[in-house]
C-alpha cells in the first residue's frame, strides 16, 4: 500500500501518524496489488475529521469520520471502509484478494451457532380497537410499534408502527 498523508489547516504528531498507518495497513489484506491510499486530516471548530480514500485499478473506496478525537476518527473511518468492503464483497470478490473474507466468514458462523437468549417475556391482553385508536395508544405509550386486535376485521395479528420516513405502517397477518 502506498500512503499519502494530507494535513489541512493542522499538523499531526508522529504518534497519530504511526497509529493511522498501522490501522490502515490492515486493509491491505483485501487487495491483490498495491493500492494508493490517501489519508486526509483536518480540523474545523473543534471537530476532527479523517478521510481515507483507497484507490486501486477500477475501484475506489472512501470513508470519512468526524469526532472530537482524531484517534477515534481514524478507527471509525477504517471500520467504515471494512464495512463497505464486506457489504459489497460478492461484487468485489473478483477484484479483491483470495481468502480475504475467510476470517469474516468464520466469525459469522460462530455468531450463527450461538443460541438466542430471550431476556424478557411480556404477556398482555389484546383488546379490539380501530387502527386510529392503536396509533393513538402507541403514541401515548411513546413506543415504536403497537400490537392489537383490529376491530374492523377482528384480526388478532395486527401491528401499527412508526415509519422512519415518516407516517405509520400497518402489518396484518392472514389466518
Amino acid at each position: 500500500m502506498k500512503f499519502t498523508i494530507v494535513e489541512r489547516k493542522m499538523k499531526i504528531d508522529d504518534d497519530l501518524r504511526q497509529y493511522a498507518l498501522r490501522k490502515v495497513e490492515k486493509l491491505d489484506r483485501y487487495f491483490h496489488q498495491d493500492s494508493d491510499t490517501t489519508l486526509t486530516f483536518s480540523e474545523l471548530r473543534g471537530k476532527q475529521t479523517v478521510e481515507i480514500t483507497v484507490r486501486q485499478t477500477g475501484l475506489v473506496v472512501r470513508a470519512e469520520e468526524t469526532t472530537t478525537d482524531m484517534f477515534a476518527s481514524v478507527d471509525g473511518a477504517v471500520s467504515s471502509i471494512e464495512r463497505q468492503i464486506r457489504k459489497h464483497k460478492t461484487r468485489l470478490e473478483k477484484r479483491l484478494r483470495e481468502g480475504a473474507f475467510d476470517k469474516i466468514a468464520e466469525q459469522q458462523a460462530a455468531l450463527s451457532e450461538e443460541d438466542f437468549d430471550i431476556v424478557r417475556r411480556k404477556r398482555f391482553e389484546v383488546k379490539p380497537m380501530s387502527v386510529d385508536e392503536a396509533i393513538l395508544q402507541m403514541n401515548l405509550l411513546d413506543h415504536q410499534f403497537y400490537f392489537f386486535r383490529n376491530a374492523d376485521n377482528d384480526n388478532i395479528h395486527a401491528v401499527v408502527y412508526k415509519r422512519a420516513a415518516g407516517g405509520y405502517g400497518l402489518i396484518e397477518g392472514e389466518e
